[in-house]
C-alpha cells in the first residue's frame, strides 16, 4: 500500500502551487484505482492548517473548500485512512528511538509509524527528513 504525505495533497489541491499538475497526475491514478491506498490522520490535519492558512496562501482556502477536498479523496473506494491503534504506541516507540527523533521530528515521526503500524511499503512525499526512518520506502512521485 501507498501512503500520500501532506504536501503531495497540498500541490494538488491548490491550483496557484507549481506542482499542482504533477500532483494531480500521479494522484488521480490512486484515487481511481483499484489498489489500496492512504492518507494518514495527522496528514489530514496538516493538510487543512496549510491550506486554510492566510499567511501560507493567498487568498487561503476556505474550510469548507478544505473539508470538500478530503471528502472527495476519501470518498475513493481504493482509500483507507490510517490511524492510531491497538500496539500502536510500541511501533511509535520504535520509530522514534531508531530514528532518534525528537522535538520538530516527533511528527514525521507519527507519520512514519501509522505507515509501519498499517504495513504501508512506500511513503510518497516530498520531503526529505522522512529519509531517518529507516523502515519505511520513501518516493518522490513528482521527480
Amino acid at each position: 500500500m501507498i501512503a500520500v504525505d501532506t504536501n503531495i495533497l497540498v500541490y494538488a489541491h491548490r491550483q496557484d502551487t507549481e506542482w499542482h499538475a504533477r500532483a494531480i497526475a500521479v494522484l488521480m491514478p490512486l484515487a481511481q484505482g483499484d489498489q489500496n491506498w492512504a492518507i494518514p490522520w495527522p496528514c489530514v490535519h496538516e493538510f487543512l492548517a496549510i491550506v486554510t492558512h492566510p499567511r501560507i496562501f493567498r487568498p487561503p482556502t476556505p474550510s469548507p473548500l478544505a473539508l470538500q477536498a478530503i471528502r472527495v479523496w476519501l470518498g475513493s473506494p481504493s482509500c483507507r485512512v490510517l490511524g492510531e491503534g491497538p500496539g500502536y504506541l510500541e511501533t511509535l516507540a520504535h520509530v522514534l528511538t531508531a530514528a532518534q527523533a525528537r522535538g520538530g521530528q516527533v511528527h514525521d515521526a507519527r507519520i512514519a509509524a501509522l505507515c509501519e503500524h498499517h504495513r504501508v511499503r512506500e511513503l510518497w512525499t516530498l520531503d526529505r527528513d522522512f529519509s531517518r526512518f529507516t523502515g519505511l520506502r520513501v518516493v518522490n512521485p513528482l521527480a
